[in-house]
């Protein structure tokens, strides 16, 4: 009996040994992704919410001694004449952006997913403004939109039409940055979408076309409904990304003229780094009013994830 009891309490420990190298393992995986979470991410957004919480200035940003004032930046932010604008600015663009890039990219993945000749190497060449830098894509538009010497304006002369003046003009500006972005962000569309319908079952069209279904019926009834999941992690995506766009705009316009093209991307920038005199503090402030935005759409994915399933 005395062996039996001697016997189960060295398989408990040897269990309770077990369990605790497979937990200190685990930590040993995960550490790993938790310091770059902590470093990449966690610390920077700490630095980034101190900034917009004290009074900073370039001698007290090196000092480390600026002091506390609380939602000061905020107010500032709030009441300067070009948060309406850039608000605006933002939204419009984003949304613009997205709602082009995904009805065009959602078309051609559909288009390529017939699998017609050459369509593997149409497909390559549409993801070259996705691989190209953004600093050349930017240069490229802005060579191509210019008043004096751009192909566009070229291409409207020889048809007869005025020549726009798309960088310069406060009518134009943010069209011509939003039509920039679109060609940009198309790519990307068009490969994640195109995967998700390499998922769908070709059974499933089989079997709607011999009940009579139209392209058009297989579309909106099948293709679409299918594709949902992959749709909004798509636009997800796509909103975190277009929300922070910065380097297109700042190349193309550098937010203007007369802030005509002005984002939130854009103005935060030109806080903290746009003069001799920089204000770290409203900079930061506008870059949190940021993450906010993208925070509350993440939330309603999630939200709508949670309905789906």
């Amino acid at each position: 009996m005395t062996s039996h009891a001697s016997t189960l309490v060295r398989t408990r420990e040897s269990a309770r040994v077990r369990r605790g190298r497979g937990h200190w393992t685990a930590w040993a995986f995960l550490a790993p992704i938790v310091i770059y979470l902590l470093a990449f991410y966690a610390y920077p957004l700490y630095r980034n919410l101190d900034l917009s919480l004290r009074h900073y200035t370039v001698r007290s940003f090196v000092q480390g001694n600026a002091p506390f004032s609380g939602l000061d930046n905020y107010r500032e932010v709030f009441a300067d004449p070009a948060f309406g604008p850039a608000l605006l600015h933002t939204l419009t663009f984003t949304v613009v952006s997205i709602a082009f890039q995904f009805a065009i990219g959602l078309a051609l993945a559909v288009f390529f997913a017939q699998n017609f000749k050459l369509s593997a190497t149409l497909r390559a060449l549409f993801l070259v403004p996705w691989l190209l830098p953004l600093i050349v894509s930017a240069s490229t538009w802005s060579w191509m939109l210019n008043s004096d010497s751009g192909i566009v304006n070229f291409a409207l002369k020889s048809v007869g039409l005025d020549p726009v003046n798309w960088l310069t003009s406060p009518d134009w500006a943010l069209t011509s940055v939003i039509i920039a972005n679109i060609w940009i962000g198309i790519p990307f569309n068009l490969v994640v979408l195109y995967s998700g319908l390499q998922a769908i079952p070709a059974e499933v069209y089989e079997a709607a076309s011999i009940d009579g279904a139209t392209g058009w019926q297989r579309f909106w009834r099948i293709t679409f409904p299918l594709l949902r999941p992959v749709s909004a992690i798509t636009l997800l995506l796509g909103l975190v990304y277009t929300l922070k766009v910065f380097d297109l705009i700042w190349i193309m316009t550098k937010g203007g003229p007369a802030d005509a093209s002005i984002t939130f991307a854009t103005w935060s920038y030109r806080f903290s780094f746009g003069s001799l005199l920089p204000e770290f503090g409203p900079g930061a402030a506008v870059g949190n009013l940021l993450i906010v935005m993208a925070l509350v759409f993440g939330l309603l994915y999630i939200r709508f994830q949670r309905r789906q399933a």
